[in-house]
Formats: C-alpha cells, sequence, structure tokens
C-alpha cells in the first residue's frame, strides 16, 4: 500500500507543477525575485524536470546514476510542458508495486524535492503578483 500512496502522491505533484506552468504565460518563466540568490522560475523548471529524470532512472536501476536534465530551453513553456510529461509518463510506467526499500527511498527522495519546489514556486508566484491555477488554491490555500 506504501508504494502505491508514494506512486499517487508523486503523480499529484508532478500533476501540480504541469498545472502551474501550463497556467502562466511563457514571459512568467523569466521571472525572478530580484535581489534575492535564487533562480528564475525557468530555473526552477530545470531543477525539476532534470530531478525527475534522473530520480526516475536512480529507481529504475535502484542506485542513484547522476544528476541530467534533457530540458535545453527552460523559458520555452510548450519544452517545459512536454518535458514535464515525458517525466510524468516516465513515472507512470514504473511498477512501485515490485519497487525493493531502497528504490522507495529514491522516491520518497523525489516526492521531497518536487513538493521544495512547489514553495519555491509560491514565493516566485507571490513576489511577481501572478496567479495561481485552481488545483494549487484547492492544494495549497493559496
Amino acid at each position: 500500500m506504501t508504494s502505491q500512496l508514494l506512486k499517487a502522491r508523486l503523480q499529484r505533484a508532478f500533476a501540480l507543477t504541469a498545472d502551474l506552468v501550463g497556467h502562466l504565460d511563457e514571459v512568467s518563466l523569466s521571472a525572478d525575485l530580484p535581489n534575492l540568490p535564487s533562480n528564475r522560475i525557468s530555473g526552477q523548471l530545470w531543477c525539476i524536470v532534470g530531478a525527475r529524470e534522473s530520480y526516475c532512472a536512480a529507481i529504475e536501476s535502484g542506485e542513484w546514476q547522476g544528476f541530467a536534465c534533457s530540458l535545453k530551453t527552460p523559458d520555452e513553456k510548450g519544452a517545459v510542458l512536454a518535458a514535464l510529461r515525458a517525466s510524468a509518463e516516465r513515472l507512470a510506467a514504473i511498477d512501485f508495486a515490485t519497487l525493493s526499500d531502497r528504490q522507495l527511498e529514491l522516491g520518497f527522495d523525489l516526492l521531497e524535492h518536487e513538493i521544495q519546489h512547489h514553495g519555491q514556486l509560491i514565493r516566485y508566484v507571490y513576489g511577481n503578483r501572478l496567479s495561481f491555477p485552481s488545483s494549487w488554491s484547492q492544494r495549497y490555500t493559496v
């Protein structure tokens, strides 16, 4: 049951990320928070895609293989949405019922990473006076 719950929570987090990107206009992906040491929204999204790809590879193999990101244009909304969709499909193809404890631990690490970025993105959206999709308002009461 834990493995299926983990997969469901990952899928929910992935869907929320896609909802936010789909909701924002492309110009917003370049938004940042001036005078703070952090990436733009597009940099956050690049990191999310790379972590998904890297953690899925780790879950599939049972060990960390290193970080890699296929997303070359994180400021292009269509490219970001395509990468988010591909990484969500890759996760969906994994049979979580057969995973070892180590593989499940990697899945939890991925979930923590994705949600941590949600917290950062909430600050970016507020800081740039952007709006949230309804799914974020329902999940995070923003």
